[in-house]
């Protein structure tokens, strides 16, 4: 039922005869590129952040060689 509604919902939109005009100012482009580098730098420093956990989850050490409680 809700699928049907959906489909219905969605032919009716892209097909309403309407034809919608898109604009990108520079502003626009701007904007698009300092979400591509927010992301960029957000990323590096979560990698940044987590780097020993990264590579402890990638390593094979026994829990003796990475220097845990000793007896």
């Amino acid at each position: 039922m809700t699928i049907s509604i959906i489909t219905t919902l969605a032919l009716f939109i892209s097909t309403n005869g309407k034809t919608n005009a898109a604009y990108l100012d520079p502003g626009s482009g701007s904007f698009i590129l300092q979400l591509l580098l927010a992301a960029l730098v957000g990323g590096a420093f979560i990698i940044k952040t987590y780097w020993k956990k990264i590579t402890g989850f990638f390593r094979k050490d026994s829990p003796r060689e990475k220097g845990g409680d000793e007896e």
